[in-house]
């Protein structure tokens, strides 16, 4: 006997529906994280007294802004999978929960492409 809904069995969905390939974009974006983030931070160190032009320089060069595209796009879906979940788990309201979601999917795409366009003003910018 199944525990399943009618509809469910009809869909072959569970009762989360996506919450494994939410799971696993979680988990991959963090693991992502873990070297674009020492890379970032070792990079940003070891420019500890430069000037504008010599980060201008640095940021613009073609592997330098892959990897802060990468840094970037991967910081910005990460923190919308987390915050979803938190939004999903405690805001109770259905329309508060909903706005929340819009809201915060929005304030993460619109940041990561100032940050996007940023770099790529920088790479193509000489």
């Amino acid at each position: 006997m199944s525990q399943r809904s009618p509809i469910g069995r009809v869909r072959g969905l569970g009762a989360a529906r996506d919450g494994v390939s939410h799971w696993w974009s979680q988990r991959l974006t963090a693991v992502a994280l873990v070297p674009l983030t020492l890379w970032f931070a070792i990079a940003i160190v070891g420019h500890v007294g430069a000037d504008h032009a010599a980060m201008t320089a640095w940021i613009g060069s073609p592997v330098t802004a892959g990897l802060f595209i990468l840094l970037i796009t991967a910081t910005f879906f990460h923190a919308y999978l987390g915050l979803q979940v938190v939004i999903e788990d405690y805001v109770h309201r259905e329309g508060l929960k909903i706005v929340s979601l819009v809201l915060i999917k929005g304030a993460c795409i619109v940041l990561a492409l100032i940050g996007i366009l940023s770099v790529l003003s920088l790479l193509f910018e000489g």
